[in-house]
């Protein structure tokens, strides 16, 4: 048997609706135009995960920035249900750590989950997030409407308002 290929591809204009679709069945969440817009211009920081060549996954990040410091948000990273336990979410996880690592300038990644998904929980455990916070009716629409926030704390950094020593 040949061993399968998993690779991360950009998000264009042509497989944009590939990624919507994708959304759709992953997440109990839907997401506006303004997104996926917003999608097009994140260059590294969204990513297709492609199975043997079939569309299966995707991760899609923001920079925020909190009393001075960057972040990274994970607004979403999903996989289809077949595809997942096969090294694909955690392909994708391990792009955004490695873009976050070569940046060297972020203080922590963080994102939200449903409180009652554990198998995702788990799975970001795994890589060093822990839940920090949760918060209720984060949600609209589905139930459980409340989400943990998990975070990962990468290497203290100065602040960006403070002048460098």
């Amino acid at each position: 048997m040949t061993r399968a290929t998993i690779e991360l591809g950009d998000v264009t204009p042509h497989n944009l609706q590939q990624l919507k679709r994708l959304n759709q069945v992953v997440f109990p969440v839907s997401y506006n135009d303004k997104f996926y817009k917003d999608i097009l211009e994140a260059g590294e920081l969204a990513k297709l995960a492609y199975y043997n060549d079939i569309v299966v996954g995707a991760v899609c990040c923001r920079i925020d920035i909190l009393d001075g410091s960057r972040r990274l948000y994970i607004m979403t990273l999903g996989c289809l249900a077949p595809y997942r336990k096969r090294g694909i979410g955690a392909k994708m996880l391990q792009h955004v750590l490695s873009y976050v690592e070569k940046d060297g300038n972020f203080h922590s990644i963080f994102l939200h989950v449903q409180v009652n998904n554990q198998s995702a929980i788990d799975f970001y455990k795994k890589f060093g997030f822990e839940i920090v916070e949760t918060k209720e009716q984060y949600y609209k629409r589905i139930e459980p409407a409340d989400a943990h926030v998990l975070m990962k704390l990468l290497r203290p950094q100065r602040n960006l308002n403070e002048p460098e020593k």
